[in-house]
């Protein structure tokens, strides 16, 4: 008895190539949004330099971008945003406790973050658009 295979439709395909695009996005960021959690890493200062501001209609989003220096002064990484800080947060030139946990482009509050939680839910969506690509691609053809 010859097997015959379908060919997954383009649907398929689609879902399949979002479920890995959306778990190549978040799996390599969930160590650094566990760390950053728990606030793990290099304590130091962040001395705000500049309020970076994006408008959309009817909202402000701010963050503070600056520099930061390791507590013991070895580590000192230039033009980082402050996780979490906003046009109130800070003032130019104000300095505060930071945490540097790894990421190239943010340093954390001593508090740590909830911004594992948008990357678990981008984790578990990826998983889940995959499971259904593939549950999609393995079903029989109909006789």
């Amino acid at each position: 008895m010859a097997v015959t295979r379908r060919r997954p439709s383009g649907f398929t395909v689609v879902l399949a190539v979002v479920g890995l695009l959306l778990l190549l996005v978040s799996v390599p960021e969930f160590g650094p949004v566990v760390r950053a959690a728990r606030a793990d890493g290099v304590s130091g200062a962040f001395t705000a330099r500049e309020l970076r501001c994006v408008r959309h209609p009817g909202h402000e989003s701010c963050v503070w971008a600056g520099d930061f220096t390791s507590g013991d002064g070895r580590i000192r990484r230039r033009d980082v945003e402050l996780y979490g800080s906003d046009r109130g947060t800070l003032a130019a030139g104000q300095a505060t406790a930071a945490v540097d946990t790894g990421r190239l482009t943010r340093v954390y509050g001593p508090e740590g973050s909830d911004e594992w939680l948008f990357t678990a839910l981008l984790t578990l969506a990826g998983a889940a658009v995959l499971t259904v690509a593939a549950r999609r691609a393995a079903r029989r053809p109909r006789a």
